[in-house]
């Protein structure tokens, strides 16, 4: 049973516990709310993208180093950007190569061709081929029209026939076009084996010398490759014949 002292110190010391409680009063955990209230600093957080460069991501690291390598080779490799570039003597001859890979002379040389021709076999070939540089050409100006990529600091813009989205670089429609004509070719024209390969060498030599004259950078060269080769694919699965499109084949028929 306790004692009457411990109960009178008990009863003598709960009214000074009660009232340091009633002096703090009920508080919560300090929050920032709070704190801007009593009239406090608090030190505002910080931008994502901030947030972003302290915490790159392995991709993002990835791709900043593949630009980089990417634009290092394209300018070691631009050694015909200029008259007075290392070997800036052969740029005459890599822009006639230049012009060989060119749209305009590819759609004149088809559209000539289906005019003239009186075969019904050649005139599908040909309708097709015609077919699918539209299709190369509207492609290009698309994808060109989303990325905007610059084209290389070192160019020069003296090109053959140009327009508003030959300002961009990405992908190279010469090598899109050199892809897709070299599959059209090799697949439906009966070449013999030397013919074949200079085709071939064609496309890789229109390719190269993208990146040799200063127009694109070596990743636009290659993409372009690879886009024109696909496209050929494309081109293939939606092949007009004179069962599906008549209508076509009509404005032709002599």
């Amino acid at each position: 049973m306790p004692s009457p002292r411990s109960s009178r110190e008990r009863r003598a010391g709960r009214p000074e516990f009660v009232s340091l409680l009633s002096q703090r009063g009920p508080t919560a955990p300090d929050s920032p709310n709070r704190r801007r209230e009593s009239g406090g600093s608090v030190p505002p957080p910080l931008p994502e993208e901030d947030c972003m460069r302290l915490n790159p991501s392995f991709v993002g690291i990835a791709l900043s180093s593949l630009l980089a390598v990417d634009l290092w080779a394209s300018k070691r490799l631009g050694v015909c950007a200029g008259e007075a570039s290392a070997w800036g003597s052969a740029r005459p001859l890599l822009k006639v190569v230049e012009v060989s890979g060119h749209g305009i002379p590819w759609l004149l040389g088809t559209f000539y061709g289906l005019c003239q021709s009186d075969s019904s076999a050649a005139r599908e070939v040909l309708l097709n081929l015609l077919f699918a540089l539209l299709l190369d050409l509207v492609l290009v100006a698309v994808v060109k029209g989303i990325v905007r990529r610059p084209r290389p600091t070192h160019n020069k813009m003296d090109m053959f026939v140009t327009v508003s989205v030959d300002k961009y670089s990405f992908p190279s429609g010469h090598a899109t076009r050199a892809a897709l004509v070299c599959r059209f070719v090799l697949h439906h024209l009966v070449l013999a084996v030397p013919l074949r390969v200079l085709v071939v060498l064609w496309a890789l030599v229109v390719g190269v010398s993208r990146v040799m004259l200063g127009r694109h950078n070596v990743t636009d060269v290659l993409f372009g490759l690879l886009l024109g080769y696909g496209l050929y694919s494309v081109v293939e699965y939606c092949w007009l014949s004179p069962l599906n499109a008549p209508a076509l084949f009509a404005l032709w028929t002599h």
